[in-house]
């Protein structure tokens, strides 16, 4: 008797024997199939199968805080590409470390200069703050102004960005000292809606805010017939193509050159001569703080319309507070060994935005993640951060579900993500992940089939 080997064993093993063990086995592979079939009726509708994401991979995690047990995963361990559900992660270092108010600068007045450190705040001269506390501060100053980013220790762009999307509003440059959101925003208007010259001599229609002393030239010879306006790769240099229509707007972003663009900007709306400097900070006096903005009042559109900036800056911030120094290496690695290390699969994460197709997460991640932003922050307090239906990056989806579901968007090309909250029919909490990469098809149809998913499960439990 060979007992080496299963099938010899059987072979020679008494009849009785054998009828018992294969019944045993027969009832096994039935129990099995019974459980998975089960597991698959658990799906409120067969996401998996649902013909706009087939072909794609995907991966789904649903979890019930208050029992605290998953109702359903599906390949919930898998990395996949999640584009700006990253922001949740930059969301998270936000809220953990910097604070109720954004630190505008930090400075110290030593005889008569003014040395100022920058801390990376996006909110500085850009539009949608009306109030900047650092301009008023810097205008009312008498002393000679030098700024200094020693704790710069980061690239204008992230790793794995791509470049050939470097004139478009959504990869804006990273900077220790972000003016005007390292934007420019270029205006067409017809002459007789504007009364305003641009400064542009034989093209008074086209304008920038803010104003320019940068080189800017006009197209002759160009097939568009809208207008558009492309900047230099490497520089500063804005050519722009008129086009009939009345009014219209495009921001472009701008070289940063480490200090030298905002330093620009900011002498021209400051009046006042701002220079750079090196090495004044060593063994000098604690820092004054300025602050800026509520900071609720930058997390609030970094998700609802998905500001890739913001996040940016925002983890830049986290790293200054938590480490000295902006670098998104080291506080991701920080984050990632401390606050963060009980996440289910340790992700690659390389950027605050999800611009990087270098960013890796699974479901089981993210579900774990908001789990754990509402256990620290508070339910209430990431629902005013999140997008609801129909608002937001959910403006055309979960209308009818309004305040029942609260979720970060992600998307980029084969990709589709939504993460976050759900409040059911019986007023359970249930938090859920669907990550799919990978798609060749219509991104609107991979939408529908997870709102369908999820709808499912508003209307089930």
């Amino acid at each position: 008797m060979h007992q080496d080997n299963r099938g010899h064993y059987l072979q020679y093993a008494n009849p009785q024997f054998r009828t018992s063990f294969l019944l045993c086995l027969l009832g096994f592979l039935l129990f099995s199939c019974t459980t998975q079939k089960n597991i698959g009726q658990s799906t409120p509708t067969g996401l998996p199968n649902d013909p706009a994401v087939q072909t794609a991979h995907i991966g789904i995690c649903v979890f019930d805080p208050g029992e605290n047990k998953f109702l359903y995963k599906y390949q919930s361990d898998k990395y996949f590409t999640p584009a700006s559900n990253t922001k949740l992660f930059s969301l998270y270092a936000g809220l953990k470390y910097l604070g109720d108010s954004l630190t505008a600068l930090r400075y110290i007045e030593r005889d008569t200069d003014l040395i100022i450190l920058p801390t990376g705040d996006p909110t500085l001269l850009h539009p949608d703050y009306p109030v900047q506390p650092v301009i008023d501060f810097l205008k009312k100053t008498r002393h000679a102004i030098y700024i200094a980013d020693a704790n710069w220790q980061e690239e204008p762009w992230g790793a794995g960005w791509s470049w050939d999307d470097y004139n478009d509003d959504y990869m804006v440059e990273r900077s220790s000292l972000p003016v005007y959101g390292n934007l420019i925003r270029w205006v067409q208007q017809s002459q007789k809606q504007s009364s305003q010259n641009s400064g542009f001599g034989a093209t008074p229609s086209v304008f920038s805010l803010p104003e320019l002393n940068w080189k800017v030239k006009f197209a002759t010879d160009t097939g568009s017939k809208n207008f558009f306006v492309k900047r230099a790769l490497g520089e500063n240099i804005f050519e722009i193509t008129e086009g009939p229509e009345s009014y219209k707007t495009q921001d472009v972003p701008f070289v940063t050159h480490g200090l030298l663009s905002a330093l620009e900007l900011l002498r021209d709306t400051t009046g006042k001569n701002i220079s750079i400097t090196k090495g004044l900070f060593s063994g000098l006096p604690v820092l004054r703080t300025i602050h800026s903005q509520p900071v609720d009042s930058m997390y609030r559109p970094m998700m609802l319309r998905s500001d890739n900036f913001f996040a940016e800056q925002t983890l830049l911030m986290a790293s200054n507070v938590r480490l000295g120094l902006m670098n998104d290496e080291k506080i991701i690695d920080t984050l990632l060994a401390s606050d963060l290390k009980g996440l289910p699969q340790r992700p690659r994460w390389v950027d605050g935005s999800g611009l990087s197709r270098f960013n890796l997460f699974t479901p089981e991640d993210m579900v774990w993640l908001l789990n754990q932003m509402k256990n620290e922050f508070g339910l209430e307090r990431m629902k005013r951060l999140l997008p609801t239906g129909g608002l937001g990056t959910l403006r055309s989806y979960y209308k009818q579900d309004s305040g029942r579901i609260y979720a970060k968007t992600g998307s980029l090309s084969g990709v589709v993500a939504l993460s976050g909250y759900l409040i059911t029919d019986k007023k359970r909490l249930l938090i859920f992940s669907v990550l799919v990469n990978n798609s060749n098809g219509s991104s609107i149809d991979v939408r529908k089939a997870i709102e369908k998913f999820i709808s499912g499960y508003l209307r089930q439990y």
